[in-house]
């Protein structure tokens, strides 16, 4: 695990964000083993093979996580973006469905 990713995460000022932003990120750990992950764009990123998978993006009142090439595949309904990728907006008491995204994440990088 990047520790600038660790820092990113732990020095968000929304404690809801920091829980779910740490479990989102340990949930693609373990659905794409070996995952590399960095801060861009001020955002932590995981790529497989050099090639962009997920990222976290917190804002002010959501935080959205986003599944690249995800072409192709049936998404269901609250999912945002361009056809190569797609986010889901998560606001304060909301509990996202980590099995959901896991599977989705798994099928979406298997060609990376």
């Amino acid at each position: 695990m990047n520790p600038e990713v660790t820092a990113f995460i732990e020095n968000n000022p929304v404690a809801w964000q920091i829980e779910i932003s740490s479990k989102l990120r340990q949930m693609v750990q373990e659905t794409i083993p070996g995952v590399d992950e960095r801060i861009q764009y001020k955002k932590p990123h995981f790529l497989k093979n050099g090639k962009y998978a997920a990222v976290i993006s917190p804002a002010k009142d959501s935080l959205s996580f986003m599944i690249f090439n995800v072409a192709g595949l049936e998404l269901p309904k609250g999912f945002e973006g361009p056809e190569e990728r797609k986010w889901v907006k998560i606001r304060e008491g909301q509990t996202p469905d980590y099995e959901m995204l896991s599977g989705l994440l798994k099928q979406a990088s298997s060609t990376l």
